[in-house]
């Protein structure tokens, strides 16, 4: 199989401008593409079309997150691909490297790839245009969220009715004639529990807001799903008028509920002003 022969993914949405091809069921595997943006959210099984995506970002080592990183560094070597680029937290890196080499032992293949250690407070360009920057998230296992935001120049406001020349001639000049805009695009929470919204302006205002929202009833409470390190829909309910979004995709429900279950609890509990705005990730729920 060549790269061009990679199998679509089984989910494509259009949301807060951007495209998004996913996977999420709690538990099972999480794999979230962001193909405008040139970067993925976690590969817990890597299916095979997430092979193409050459940089992932890691939130946390639960294997239905992480499960399938050897497998989509192996594919992307089997099938002569640039090694892939893993971003992880810090507290993942040593045992992931053993890992890997644990992998190279039993498989006897070099699993190529570059593993970049990124922790809040820092960031990484993942596009010249594209920069992305961790946040905490809240669960049992430490986890990290991402932000990205994309990154432009403009001209400063005070040259902007000024003629073409007279702005080429500062910029020879070496004046300064540009200023930095940074647009927060798409926010991905990972697990965690409900405090990452109230902690994380991007989680917030980000154009679109990929949260997990495991439970949606009450065959599990909202206690018991802070227990687990995660989020209820009542608990996003009761922070409706937190989100500022343009766009929020819901993913990560439990195995338990069945597509139809998950909407009508949707439908019931959140205020119309924020259920227009809201799509759950149902593929994988029957």
């Amino acid at each position: 199989m060549t790269p061009r022969e990679v199998p679509a993914p089984p989910e494509t949405l259009h949301l807060g401008g951007h495209r998004v091809q996913a996977f999420s069921v709690g538990g099972l595997e999480t794999v979230i593409d962001l193909p405008d943006l040139g970067v993925a959210f976690d590969v817990g099984r890597a299916p095979r079309w997430s092979v193409k995506r050459r940089t992932i970002l890691f939130t946390h080592s639960h294997i239905d997150h992480m499960g399938g990183i050897a497998m989509h560094a192996a594919t992307r070597g089997l099938l002569c691909m640039p090694p892939p680029i893993y971003v992880v937290p810090r507290e993942s890196a040593d045992a992931l490297t053993d890992l890997f080499d644990a992998w190279r032992r039993l498989d006897g293949s070099d699993l190529a790839h570059e593993l970049v250690v990124l922790s809040p407070g820092e960031e990484r360009e993942v596009r010249r245009d594209v920069v992305a920057r961790p946040f905490r998230s809240y669960h049992r296992a430490p986890c990290q969220g991402y932000g990205l935001w994309s990154v432009k120049k403009k001209l400063l406001p005070e040259l902007r009715d000024l003629p073409q020349e007279e702005i080429a001639r500062r910029a020879t000049a070496g004046e300064h004639i540009e200023e930095r805009v940074e647009t927060p695009e798409v926010a991905f929470v990972g697990d965690s529990r409900i405090e990452v919204v109230e902690r994380e302006e991007v989680v917030r205002t980000a154009r679109l807001l990929i949260l997990e929202v495991t439970f949606v009833d009450d065959r599990v409470s909202a206690a018991s799903a802070r227990d687990k390190g995660h989020i209820h829909l009542d608990e996003v309910a009761e922070r409706a008028e937190l989100f500022e979004n343009e766009a929020l995709l819901f993913t990560h429900f439990s195995a338990r509920y069945t597509a139809r279950e998950i909407v009508a609890a949707i439908d019931a509990k959140l205020p119309a002003g924020l259920r227009e705005r809201v799509t759950p990730l149902l593929t994988g729920h029957a």
